[in-house]
């Protein structure tokens, strides 16, 4: 289980500038459950899971994933989660198999079951053909199905996965699809950061729309169209923004 409480980032550029990225995030995404976290570029999405990944400290409020504070026990959070983002980058020298050996030597785990760990992620991600093939030879859909196995090469509980499918091909986003499928069937949490609404309707049992850093409503997907009285999630995330907007102007 992931749970943020007020979580909150202020980024200070010099004595009296600053901008509130996220402002005070409250959620809770729950074992077995595909969590969907919807927003503009900007909207403060990925400040939120660097925060709950521990990459970057929250300014107040909190986060827990599986018990551990991301404040107070850093170290145990990052080995409950498994966490994706496009910036994180691959080592091109390395071949697929000697990526996946070397971050399952970070997390402390036996050589044997390294190995075992690398065929089971090789046959669910369909990189058994690339396992021998350098970094640097693969495509973008394939480096990032790389990225995905050695996110969970230490089998984390829990999945943050910061816009998992941006750049990829049909095939490689159907097989991404299918593996975030597979780890909710597991138990697993799995909270999923996206700007493209026919994702989230496809892949999200909830969801949380920000805007401006701040969480505008958040629930199934279904109640929250027939809560604004839209078809769409699209078109329920556009009058979202709308009325945000409506209330900032009208407060200034």
């Amino acid at each position: 289980m992931i749970e943020t409480e007020n979580l909150t980032k202020i980024f200070r550029k010099g004595e009296k500038n600053e901008v509130i990225a996220v402002n005070n995030a409250s959620f809770t995404v729950n074992d077995g459950e595909v969590f969907g976290l919807l927003g503009p570029n900007g909207a403060g999405k990925t400040t939120t899971l660097r925060m709950i990944s521990t990459i970057l400290r929250p300014t107040s409020g909190t986060a827990i994933v599986e018990g551990y504070n991301v404040t107070k026990e850093p170290d145990m959070v990052r080995k409950s989660i498994g966490f994706l983002t496009g910036q994180t980058k691959l080592y091109d020298r390395l071949t697929t198999r000697e990526t996946l050996f070397y971050f399952g030597r970070l997390y402390n785990i036996p050589e044997e079951e390294i190995k075992g760990r690398i065929e089971e992620i090789a046959s669910m991600l369909e990189l058994n053909d690339a396992l021998n093939s350098r970094v640097s030879t693969l495509s973008d859909g394939m480096k990032q199905k790389l990225s995905i196995g050695r996110a969970i090469i230490h089998t984390p509980k829990a999945l943050v996965l910061d816009e998992p499918l941006t750049g990829l091909d049909i095939l490689a986003r159907r097989s991404v699809n299918e593996f975030i499928k597979y780890s909710k069937e597991q138990g697993k949490s799995v909270l999923f950061s996206t700007h493209v609404m026919s994702e989230a309707e496809e892949m999200c049992d909830r969801v949380a729309i920000i805007y401006k850093g701040k969480i505008l409503d958040m629930g199934k997907k279904e109640e929250l169209k027939e809560k604004y009285g839209k078809t769409t999630l699209e078109e329920t995330f556009i009058e979202l923004m709308r009325r945000e907007d409506e209330e900032s102007r009208s407060d200034s």
